[in-house]
């Protein structure tokens, strides 16, 4: 056989019921996830800023980097909701590298499976305790979903993964806010039909079970830039951008008609400094149009600390260790210019 079958591994009830998310922090999510759902669904007016390092590879780091957002979200909460990244699965293009906390709690040690769902659960957990923010978090692996389930308020669903049928069904249960990225092509067919189909029940088979979902009504789009036949990015934040998804939503009988705004990744080459200059002009254009106004319900942002990357093993506290991020200071300024606008 080519797989070889090591141990095991708990089940999510069990991994749930050894390290459980406290009543009252229980009561946190529920209180936030319903201030979210009501930016997807347009009942409320607030901003979302989905914020935080490209990997969470650290967790004393990225708990104090949150612990930093939860003092500026005192500041903005009458405008902006932040809701910290904190990403424990990381797609590799080439399958080469570090692929997140759950697969090596310690970078530079070899993977460690069990360790790494105990690590991202804490890592969670403690993040809540500490701010009062629950996270976003990218769902790499559709049955690792009920690990994070009672702690996420938001799923973001890589460019890669958006085609996959197993992730598109499986977001269909979900009871918090899916963004569906554009895949690499750009093609926003392609994003509103995964859309479409997350919004729509289902019948699959789950971890071995036969399962029925709902549909989920707050699945929407997400525009990350594009890929070129030669491999150029190709960004697709620009206003005349979101007019085009807007018309492609006004086509279509989707629910909640939504839409965030990733300025990394391919939006900006992966110049992590030319986030600031793209959050702007979305916000600009928000400011231009009303109609844009009420479909870009947020952005996403990648900052840590420190700013850039580094090489795992380097050593820098709160610098990341994928792609290269903003840092604090950057990162405080943007936050306020947002709630300015």
């Amino acid at each position: 056989m080519a797989f070889e079958f090591i141990k095991k591994l708990p089940t999510p009830d069990i991994i749930r019921t050894e390290y459980p998310l406290p009543e009252n922090l229980a009561r946190l999510k529920q209180e936030r996830d319903e201030e979210i759902k009501k930016v997807i669904t347009g009942k409320s007016k607030k901003f979302l800023v989905i914020i935080g390092p490209c990997s969470a590879d650290n967790e004393d780091s990225v708990c104090d980097y949150i612990s930093r957002l939860a003092v500026i979200n005192d500041k903005v909460k009458e405008k902006l909701i932040l809701i910290p990244r904190i990403y424990t699965n990381k797609p590799r293009t080439t399958g080469d590298g570090y692929k997140g906390i759950s697969h090596q709690p310690d970078p530079e040690k070899k993977p460690d499976f069990l360790a790494g769902l105990v690590a991202m659960r804490e890592m969670h957990i403690r993040a809540i305790r500490e701010s009062g923010l629950t996270a976003a978090d990218e769902m790499l692996y559709p049955e690792n979903w009920r690990y994070v389930s009672d702690i996420l308020s938001y799923v973001a669903i890589g460019a890669r993964s958006v085609e996959d049928q197993q992730h598109r069904l499986t977001v269909s249960g979900f009871d918090v806010p899916a963004g569906m990225k554009n895949p690499t092509s750009g093609d926003f067919t392609v994003m509103l039909n995964s859309v479409y189909a997350a919004q729509q029940s289902h019948s699959f088979v789950y971890r071995g079970w036969e399962v029925n979902t709902t549909g989920n009504p707050l699945a929407h789009t997400v525009l990350r830039g594009a890929v070129n036949n030669l491999g150029q990015s190709i960004p697709n934040y620009h206003y005349e951008d979101l007019h085009l998804l807007l018309d492609l939503y006004n086509e279509r009988n989707l629910a909640n008609p939504a839409c965030i705004i990733d300025s990394n990744h391919n939006n900006s080459n992966k110049q992590y400094k030319e986030q600031i200059r793209i959050v702007k002009e979305v916000m600009h254009s928000r400011k231009l149009s009303a109609e844009i106004h009420d479909l870009v319900k947020g952005v996403m942002i990648e900052s840590y600390i420190e700013e850039g990357y580094q090489k795992i093993g380097e050593g820098v506290y709160g610098r990341s260790i994928t792609d290269p991020c903003l840092g604090w200071d950057d990162t405080e300024r943007l936050i306020y210019d947002i709630a300015d606008y």
